[in-house]
């Protein structure tokens, strides 16, 4: 029997929304899903791995893989790169692995224009005083910091009409639950289910 495609999900939200924190309980609740790792040229912050978190490549290196196609896509986001590798991701889909990319929202954009079948989700922070109160409590923001990043993250929720589903993230255990709810069913989507269906048929024309 053939398998299903895997489902190619993107996870976007602004700063603060929590996609990290909904990333690791996923893992932790063994969700059947393989996250893309990106690649950036952004230093790693404290505890990051590389090859785990990020591939942490420089500017020169990231630039001559653009030139090579390596990337699915790509995107500045302020001074630093990030891309996602093009070759691992279509071959966990055509795999029947369904695979998670956690991508800003311009590169979401430019993921729609290569896989018109990748599902996308957006997480949403309860009101954007909460939003502020996450940006605040990293303690790892100066003001000036703050204030771009609350700018870009208030700018970011405007494009939320992009996306099919938006999670709120309010209550962790809701929030997970329900990106749970939304990866089970896109499993059966036709343009998933289409290569057993294809089995199917031959066998019965063959008959």
């Amino acid at each position: 029997m053939q398998k299903a495609k895997g489902v190619l999900v993107i996870l976007s939200g602004p700063s603060g929304s929590g996609k990290d924190t909904v990333i690791s309980e996923l893992k932790k609740r063994n969700v059947d899903i393989r996250q893309s790792i990106s690649a950036t040229t952004r230093p790693p912050r404290e505890g990051e791995k590389d090859g785990v978190d990020y591939y942490f490549i420089d500017v020169p290196t990231f630039e001559q893989k653009i030139r090579e196609g390596y990337f699915l896509e790509y995107v500045r986001y302020g001074s630093n790169y990030y891309g996602t590798p093009r070759e691992a991701v279509e071959k966990l889909v055509n795999d029947g692995i369904s695979v998670l990319l956690k991508i800003e929202v311009e590169g979401a954009g430019n993921i729609r224009n290569v896989f018109p079948d990748v599902v996308s989700v957006f997480l949403i922070p309860p009101s954007l005083d909460v939003l502020a109160k996450r940006l605040r409590g990293r303690g790892t923001e100066t003001e000036e910091s703050f204030c771009s990043r609350f700018a870009i993250a208030s700018h970011e929720l405007c494009r939320a009409s992009e996306y099919d589903y938006v999670v709120i993230n309010d209550d962790l255990d809701d929030c997970v639950k329900e990106v749970c709810s939304i990866l089970d069913a896109e499993k059966f989507r036709y343009s998933c289910m289409k290569p057993i269906v294809d089995e199917i048929l031959k066998q019965t024309t063959t008959e």
